[in-house]
């Protein structure tokens, strides 16, 4: 949200509580950014509708749709792709370090092939990995 013209995270100009399961409060620090706060709210796409009493915003959380459940499916899988995108980016980082260790004669080249390999292997390890855990989520997501 702008605060003076900086966008500012919401936690420095306003107290965020729960204190029920399906319910938010938003308590800023200085009441004159009551109507900024309650604006950034609504133009977000957290899909969340403030009661402002004037002192406070409520946030009741609606229980999940399942488009919603899809739509939050689709978050966990753009997550893992980035996961993936970052893990092959490490691998190729890795390979040249192994390339340029070789051309230094830093390492042999029965070396550079196992190095390959481990890092083959590892890398696939770390990708299951991140699979396994985006299944999970997306289980506990759609769970009713």
């Amino acid at each position: 949200m702008d605060f003076y013209g900086t966008p500012t995270p919401l936690q420095q100009i306003a107290a965020v509580a729960a204190p029920e399961a399906r319910l938010l409060t938003v308590k800023p620090y200085d009441p004159s950014t009551l109507a900024a706060i309650e604006k950034a709210i609504l133009k977000s796409d957290l899909g969340l509708t403030p009661n402002n009493d004037g002192k406070i915003i409520r946030l009741p959380i609606p229980a999940l749709t399942e488009d919603r459940r899809r739509d939050l499916t689709k978050v966990v899988h753009k997550h893992a792709e980035e996961a993936h995108v970052a893990l092959r980016n490490v691998r190729r980082d890795g390979l040249k370090d192994l390339e340029d260790m070789e051309k230094e004669k830093m390492i042999s080249e029965d070396q550079h092939f196992k190095g390959k390999d481990l890092l083959q292997e590892v890398t696939d390890r770390y990708i299951a990995l991140v699979d396994q855990v985006a299944k999970a989520k997306e289980a506990e997501i759609m769970e009713v």
